[in-house]
């Protein structure tokens, strides 16, 4: 099929027909690499998770960007991205372009400075209260800003970005290199974890921060609290009261009372139990002496 009409242009190409070679070449390699991982859009929108939406918003952000990456939407769209592969900082995509071979782009992304991970960390204490939460993009607005932040926030800037692509295009940032910048955005809807991965950070390590000092925080609490941390249902077993049928102004007293009976009770208890073990050791001397005395008779 020739790829230029009669005066020399590229011959066009209709959406259906680069959907039909797409697919067509895909099927061809999944027969000896069935662990191929296309990227696949479902309805009009290329992202629709907040993970999604704010990796592609971040290549917009950068005018090296803007004016380049969008070349690869319609690539996206029409399944031309094979197969897309996430590893700790490394991306590797097979990208299906105007040649009968498909074009293999490999990126590497400098993991998140320590510096910025740390103070990431600080703003996330207290505010997540679980995993679920940050993978489905649920947390305040003000994490929202600083995750997002140009420069200093979670997701990479171009110059921790480098890319290569086996295609002829010496653009700085070909057709196939943006399609894949798009492709990671769309398959972390499918698997917000995987920006962790990629930037070779421990998303566990924004939650377990926050339920800590969650946790300090309410043993602190804890501390300045008197014996009504207690919840009043366990309080009421414990004393054997209903203290849903007594005022809340007069439970304390109450309970003060039902402990101090109950101080009385254990005491009365204790000495019950050591004036009968005396009697019984008393008992026990006295039989042992008779059977002395008898013994003595006998010779």
């Amino acid at each position: 099929m020739a790829r230029y009409d009669y005066y020399g242009y590229p011959r066009y190409v209709s959406v259906a027909e680069k959907k039909a070679r797409a697919r067509r070449k895909l099927e061809q390699l999944r027969k000896k690499h069935p662990d191929l991982q296309p990227v696949l859009i479902e309805g009009s929108s290329l992202v629709r998770t907040w993970w999604g939406k704010a990796w592609n918003g971040n290549l917009q952000k950068y005018a090296d960007y803007a004016n380049r990456v969008g070349r690869g939407r319609s690539y996206v769209r029409h399944g031309a991205v094979l197969d897309l592969q996430i590893r700790p900082g490394q991306v590797r995509a097979l990208v299906q372009g105007s040649r009968r071979s498909p074009y293999t782009v490999t990126m590497s992304i400098k993991p998140i400075s320590k510096s910025i991970w740390k103070q990431i960390r600080a703003a996330c204490v207290g505010q997540l209260a679980s995993l679920q939460e940050l993978l489905e993009g649920r947390f305040p607005k003000e994490l929202m800003e600083l995750f997002t932040a140009k420069g200093s926030g979670l997701f990479p800037s171009p110059k921790e970005i480098e890319f290569d692509c086996t295609c002829p295009d010496w653009a700085t940032m070909c057709k196939h290199v943006a399609a894949t910048l798009y492709g990671i955005g769309t398959r972390l809807d499918e698997d917000p974890g995987l920006f962790f991965v990629l930037r070779q950070a421990k998303m566990d390590d924004l939650i377990t921060q926050a339920v800590r000092d969650r946790s300090a925080k309410l043993l602190g609490q804890a501390k300045k609290k008197t014996a009504r941390v207690i919840d009043d249902a366990d309080l009421g077993d414990v004393f054997g009261i209903d203290l849903d049928s007594i005022p809340e102004e007069d439970r304390e007293v109450k309970l003060g009372q039902s402990a101090a009976a109950g101080a009385q009770r254990k005491c009365a208890t204790a000495k019950k139990t050591k004036k009968k073990r005396t009697k019984k050791k008393a008992k026990a001397i006295a039989k042992k002496s008779k059977r002395g005395s008898r013994a003595k008779l006998k010779k």
